[in-house]
């Protein structure tokens, strides 16, 4: 079992290391192993079409390895069905593998578990749950788009130690960046922007900070990220950095009744606009993630402002959040974290699975709202 973990481990090594390579498929590594030696290993690049396990057996080929007999680890059960490739389970049943380790069941609900059935009826010795939490983590966005249809939200902020978002207007300088957390936290924000497809903020952040949004890790990136900007009456600048820096990578969501000149001019500088129903004088957010499903999008992270922030977690529509803590506090007359909500702390109380950590000097918070691997009901689209 001990061998099985070791194994098991590089296979998610190198499914970890394709975040933002894989979407919208899931992160998928794949080790085979005759004896203690690793023969072949590969990992899942939406590009290149080859699953993992397709990919570990051309490696191991190329090596000039023969595979039968081989054990195979997987991080997710081998596919079942035709879908841009051929079944994985049939690719191994072929190259002869004597064995399958498989770190999770396929949360897709339609072929969870056929993979499974169809090795061990080919005669495969068949061993699941191998570090399965940390292969469920890897792929909960997936687990929760294939169940669902719209994207994994995750929720960021960085708040001061009482709990508060931001200073108060009046104390504020232009737009200039207020920054609460350290060098380490802000590092560790661009790794989940790294680690997602979009990113989404409202037009008060906008106008209040002027920012940029983007996943500045320097790592490879299969597809852009998503810069999402909620502006019901379409009043994003031209001159804002997010425009000035749009490259097909930058989606304004407006109400309707919008002058058609103003999405013309924002459309001529290289931004998307998209208009979408309202819901109380503003836009409606299942629509809003009805529309990123549509577009593929996998996950989704949060950087907005109190009214966003409340709005997103009193209907119901954040799966998961992450919540930095720096040292300095900032007084009852500062932004709250969320409208409605009473406080951070109290919000942190409806958490499961909650882990505390630390980046430098600021505490770091991490919990779901919702399991990515359980079903739950379609969200309404008001």
């Amino acid at each position: 079992m001990s061998d099985d973990r070791q194994f098991m481990q590089q296979a998610l090594n190198l499914a970890a290391a394709t975040a933002a390579l894989a979407s919208p498929n899931p992160q998928v590594g794949c080790v085979l192993v005759r004896g203690e030696k690793v023969i072949g290993e590969g990992a899942h690049l939406f590009e290149q079409r080859d699953h993992a396990e397709i990919a570990a057996l051309k490696h191991a080929a190329a090596k000039g390895h023969t595979v039968g007999g081989a054990t195979a680890y997987v991080t997710l059960e081998p596919c079942s069905h035709h879908g841009r490739t051929g079944p994985c389970a049939d690719a191994l049943i072929a190259a002869g593998i004597a064995r399958v380790v498989v770190g999770t069941q396929d949360p897709n609900p339609l072929v969870s578990g056929q993979g499974i059935v169809k090795l061990r009826d080919a005669g495969i010795q068949v061993t699941i749950g191998v570090h399965e939490q940390h292969a469920r983590n890897l792929i909960e966005a997936f687990a929760h788009f294939i169940q669902h249809g719209t994207p994994f939200v995750t929720l960021k902020a960085a708040l001061s130690v009482d709990g508060k978002l931001a200073p108060p207007p009046a104390a504020r300088t232009g737009t200039q960046p207020f920054w609460l957390t350290g060098p380490a936290a802000r590092a560790e924000v661009q790794q989940l922007r790294h680690s997602t497809d979009a990113i989404l903020t409202g037009i008060g952040t906008v106008l209040a900070d002027d920012p940029a949004l983007t996943d500045r890790t320097g790592l490879p990136r299969r597809r852009p990220l998503l810069r999402i900007v909620l502006d019901t009456h379409l009043q994003t600048p031209i001159h804002s950095q997010l425009v000035r820096t749009a490259k097909e990578d930058l989606l304004i969501l407006c109400g309707t009744g919008v002058p058609t000149q103003r999405i013309t001019s924002l459309e001529l500088a290289g931004a998307q606009v998209e208009v979408l129903p309202e819901h109380n004088r503003q836009i409606s957010l299942p629509a809003v993630l009805k529309l990123l499903g549509q577009r593929k999008l996998l996950s989704l992270l949060l950087e907005c402002g109190s009214r966003l922030n409340g709005a997103f977690l009193t209907q119901n529509l954040v799966d998961k959040a992450v919540l930095f803590y720096a040292e300095t506090e900032l007084g009852d007359h500062a932004i709250p974290f969320a409208q409605g909500i009473a406080s951070p702390f109290l919000f942190e109380q409806s958490l499961t699975r909650v882990n505390r950590t630390s980046f430098g000097p600021d505490a770091c918070v991490t919990g779901y709202l919702h399991d990515p691997w359980i079903s739950t009901p379609s969200i309404e689209i008001r």
